[in-house]
């Protein structure tokens, strides 16, 4: 008797587990995704090329993820959760939690393990070539399945900032309406570097044919060479957000001046979250 009631309580408890683990897939902790390429690299030994990423999931269950592209040097060295900070810039450090409570899974995505490179400030790997060819295409589709199959993530956005904007619009071409759409943050248009090599595909990048909607988003005293305002608000037709005022400290370049929306914080953020949640452009944010 004990035995049949044992066997037939089974199915109940399957259907508890079942309705609670979607749950737990968002209430946790960050994740690690940690992929194989299928590609290897090295003379003698060969190393299995992976490609990495970190998800912080939102509070209550969603559809939404926003993939990030940091900006220079661009590579995020990904090897555990705990690098996320070091790759998020201030603007999204400071917005962290609202992306949570807004119900949007924030991803940073790295280059695959084969385009590290040397360590140091200038990156010697992950440049444009890679940005635009297919294996980079390649690569963020194993992190959008695995994002789509394993934790629901059906509704996908891509972001880049700076030069991780190469990133961005060439993922955008690309991917088509694989995407719900793509965010170009203080957009590199110049090339940099040695050789000018980083920044030279966005020589006339064919913003027009991307097909899933965009937003540019800019500060309009943006003062780092390489991502000039006016550039921007001139291939950008209505879907410009113009960031004004802040607070410009250190290098013109850097995560705390103009260009990383230093003081703006906060409006920057609340432009993103109404974009993905409500698709409305706020074409003024800031003083």
């Amino acid at each position: 008797m004990k035995k049949k009631i044992r066997y037939s309580m089974m199915p109940f408890f399957l259907l508890v587990v079942l309705l609670i683990l979607p749950c737990l897939l968002w209430a946790g902790d960050d994740i690690l995704i940690d992929l194989d390429t299928g590609r290897k690299e090295g003379i003698f030994t060969k190393t299995p090329i992976r490609q990495r990423a970190i998800v912080i999931p939102p509070k209550q269950q969603s559809q939404t993820a926003l993939l990030f592209f940091r900006g220079w040097p661009g590579i995020a060295r990904i090897e555990s959760v705990n690098d996320k900070s070091k790759n998020l810039i201030m603007f999204l450090r400071k917005n962290e939690q609202r992306f949570k409570d807004e119900g949007i899974a924030l991803v940073i995505v790295d280059c695959p393990t084969s385009e590290w490179g040397m360590s140091g400030p200038n990156p010697t790997a992950c440049d444009d070539d890679y940005r635009s060819s297919q294996e980079h295409l390649s690569d963020v589709r194993l992190v959008m399945k695995e994002l789509r199959e394993k934790y629901g993530y059906k509704r996908q956005f891509i972001m880049g900032h700076s030069y991780g904007t190469i990133s961005s619009k060439w993922l955008a071409l690309g991917l088509g309406d694989e995407i719900a759409g793509s965010i170009h943050s203080a957009a590199m248009t110049l090339a940099s570097g040695n050789n000018f090599k980083f920044g030279y595909s966005m020589s006339g990048f064919p913003v027009e044919k991307i097909k899933a909607p965009v937003l540019h988003i800019h500060n309009e005293n943006d003062a780092c060479r390489f991502t000039p305002y006016q550039t921007v608000r001139n291939y950008s037709k209505n879907n410009l957000v113009t960031v004004r005022g802040g607070v410009p400290e250190g290098d013109p370049c850097g995560g705390r001046h103009y260009h990383s929306y230093a003081g703006r914080e906060v409006a920057v953020g609340d432009a993103i979250i109404v974009w993905i949640n409500k698709s409305e452009v706020r074409t003024i944010v800031g003083e």
